[in-house]
């Protein structure tokens, strides 16, 4: 057994002995909104911006976590090319998260975290979990694309209307503009167009 010693400075004892397996009552709930911080921003306005923040955390964390499955799974002719550009995409998402987890903190709430919590929470379809085609793929990321958009798009005016213009800021500048870019690189890879010969249009019948 580690030998404990006196604490020079409280009289306590003290042991470089690891103590294992601890629990205690959570220092503040899921839900709610501490430390007035000089942000001039009333406690009802952060309890409204933290909520629906969580809600776009919860969905940009799905988002992510589908452009990494993506990523492992693709395959076909692109897959080089998807297998890039989902990875990128998945770096860039990872940033959002980041960002919105650090603004609900920052507003005095506490962010949704892990998968399980994240998985009752989010609003995207749940995928399954084996492969599926290229197409299948891109169509699940767009929509999960248009769901995080309305939602910036809704919170970035309510934020705005109750004068929370950081949150209204981050929404608007890096979430909506980011899945705004995102979705269209991959709408693009769902146009159907020739890969090789072009179509030329039929001569319309009886001339000009």
């Amino acid at each position: 057994m580690a030998k404990k010693q006196l604490n020079s400075n409280t009289g306590a004892r003290v042991s470089a002995q690891p103590r294992l397996h601890q629990r205690a009552r959570e220092i503040q709930e899921y839900g709610t909104v501490n430390h007035m911080l000089p942000l001039d921003l009333e406690e009802p306005v952060r309890l409204e911006m933290t909520e629906q923040l969580n809600q776009l955390l919860a969905d940009s964390m799905t988002l992510r976590d589908l452009y990494k499955k993506s990523h492992w799974q693709v395959a076909g002719p692109t897959f080089y090319q998807l297998h890039l550009l989902y990875d990128k995409h998945f770096a860039e998402q990872v940033e959002l998260v980041d960002a919105i987890a650090e603004r609900i903190q920052l507003l005095g709430g506490v962010s949704i975290a892990m998968a399980a919590d994240v998985a009752e929470t989010t609003q995207i379809e749940r995928p399954p979990r084996g492969r599926e085609e290229i197409p299948v793929q891109l169509s699940r990321l767009v929509d999960a694309h248009q769901v995080i958009i309305r939602g910036a798009r809704e919170l970035g005016r309510r934020a705005s209307q109750l004068g929370d213009d950081g949150t209204n800021d981050l929404v608007v500048s890096q979430v909506l503009r980011t899945n705004e870019l995102q979705s269209w690189f991959l709408s693009e890879h769902l146009v159907n167009v020739p890969l090789v010969e072009a179509k030329q249009a039929s001569a319309a019948k009886g001339g000009a």
